[in-house]
């Protein structure tokens, strides 16, 4: 036996939004990170919504794909704020080094 909800019609379902979630999950990755967040939250709360019967299924597969997209996306925008902070730490600290050494 499985968990699934039991069948409804096809009129039933909230449409999915699994394009939507793909493309901005590949924008993510090529173009502008920050979105991908958005991607992975949406694409979390549509599978939710998938898997307990409210939203059409056959948009699951584009979902997922998108989610794991943003995902990445998001691992590219914390790598990228990482090597900012550093950069600017490191211009810190050679700048201070500079003012130290005219002295």
């Amino acid at each position: 036996m499985t968990d699934m909800p039991p069948p409804m019609s096809a009129g039933s379902y909230a449409p999915h939004r699994g394009v939507l979630i793909l493309v901005l999950g590949i924008l993510s990755i090529v173009f502008c990170s920050p979105v991908g967040p958005f991607a992975w939250l949406m694409g979390k709360g549509d599978l939710k919504k998938i898997d307990a019967g409210a939203m059409d299924p056959e948009g699951k597969g584009l979902t997922q794909a998108g989610m794991i997209c943003g995902i990445v996306g998001s691992v590219f925008l914390v790598l990228q704020l990482l090597y900012v902070i550093f950069v600017m730490v490191l211009g810190v600290g050679l700048a201070a080094a500079g003012a130290a050494g005219a002295n």
